[in-house]
């Protein structure tokens, strides 16, 4: 079956309209029970909080707004950025960073002194304040699950998903204000987390590695974990206004290209990857199956990967387009997901709609309707 090209573009509509009026499950005071175990964290649902899902939640809007050379979303995002300052942000972790990539791209246009000021500190705090694992590694501390203002430290621990999260927006500010020394960190952070998270022998990802027992935890291959490296990498690299030294850039898309290829030969069926990559009996899973789309769609569009890969991102956009519903909602998107120490963990995460599965999706059919033409 042929992708088209109208139909890509109206489920899109479709998602982008469900984003921007996202609110929490139906069955939410069934989930609430079980906790965190399954992957409930209050702050994870909707469009309103200022936290990760809701931070890749604005990526998609603006990217979409790129590809559109348009200011179609413009008021909703200013309008959240202000309702957040003016209710008062929560505490500065990994990942109450992620909005922060928005907003430093959404001020080239609006000129905003105090979006400008809150951009600074904020990449001043990742320098100077974010405490750091060993070898200084950024260290994955995240929100406090119930608490705005309060933290988890996870101390000396690197999660896979820092390269999205913050590393992509210390990058951008540096760019912007041609700073070396945060362009050199970000660069450092990168090979830190290809160094321990990086698996030789498959070419994969794990979620995570701790100093204090120097493991990689359950040495789990987590579908999502994977996905924010296929698309944040090329991201990254994308935005050097200088170039990349060439041989930490080859580097980089060594690893990026040995990923794919293991990706490639993961894919399931329908299109999708599974949330524990390798293992067939755990469920297929949308949002990094969308955000891996996106990698290798962008890594075609960009001639680093070969016309191999063009069946296998083909047949990941049928997936996913067969798991938006006729409100929008994406499906098969699973919760908010701590550290495991084994495949289980990750298998019994629940299922329910997110900002980042609407988001991540948004970014899969951008991608087609570019390369696809």
């Amino acid at each position: 079956m042929e992708l088209s090209k109208k139909e890509i573009g109206n489920k899109l509509d479709l998602v982008i309209k469900k984003l921007m009026n996202l609110d929490g499950p139906e069955n939410e005071s069934d989930l609430k029970e079980k906790g965190e175990s399954i992957g409930y964290f209050k702050r994870d649902f909707g469009i309103s909080e200022w936290d990760w899902p809701q931070g890749v939640g604005l990526y998609g809007l603006i990217n979409k707004m790129d590809i559109d050379r348009n200011d179609e979303y413009m008021t909703f995002l200013k309008d959240w950025f202000d309702r957040n300052l003016e209710a008062g942000l929560p505490s500065r972790n990994i990942n109450t960073t992620t909005p922060l990539l928005t907003l430093s791209e959404l001020n080239d246009r609006l000129k905003d002194k105090r979006y400008e000021e809150l951009c600074l500190s904020w990449a001043d705090w990742l320098m100077n304040c974010l405490p750091r694992t060993k070898e200084g590694g950024f260290q994955h501390v995240t929100s406090a699950n119930g608490d705005r203002q309060g933290v988890r430290l996870n101390e000396n621990e690197m999660w896979i998903d820092t390269i999205f999260m913050t590393v992509l927006f210390l990058n951008r500010m540096g760019q912007k204000y041609r700073n070396e020394a945060w362009i050199n960190e970000g660069i450092h952070q990168v090979l830190m987390h290809i160094k321990y998270l990086y698996d030789k022998k498959t070419g994969l990802f794990y979620h995570g590695w701790t100093f204090n027992e120097n493991n990689n935890f359950g040495e789990v291959f987590w579908c999502r974990g994977n996905s924010w490296f296929t698309l944040g990498i090329l991201d990254y690299l994308e935005e050097f206004r200088e170039p990349l030294n060439s041989g930490v850039k080859s580097f980089i898309l060594d690893c990026y290209k040995s990923q794919v290829s293991a990706l490639k030969n993961l894919q399931a069926e329908s299109g999708l990857w599974h949330t524990v990559l390798d293992d067939t009996e755990s469920y297929e899973e949308v949002s990094g199956s969308a955000a891996i789309a996106a990698g290798i769609l962008k890594g075609l569009k960009l001639g680093i990967l070969d016309d191999s890969y063009k069946a296998c991102a083909a047949k990941a956009i049928r997936g996913i387009l067969g798991n938006i519903s006729e409100d929008g909602t994406v499906l098969n998107v699973s919760g908010g997901t701590g550290m495991g120490m084994n495949k289980e963990h990750y298998k019994n995460i629940l299922i329910a709609p997110m900002a980042y599965g609407q988001s991540l999706t948004i970014l899969a059919l951008v991608e087609a309707l570019r390369y696809f033409r």
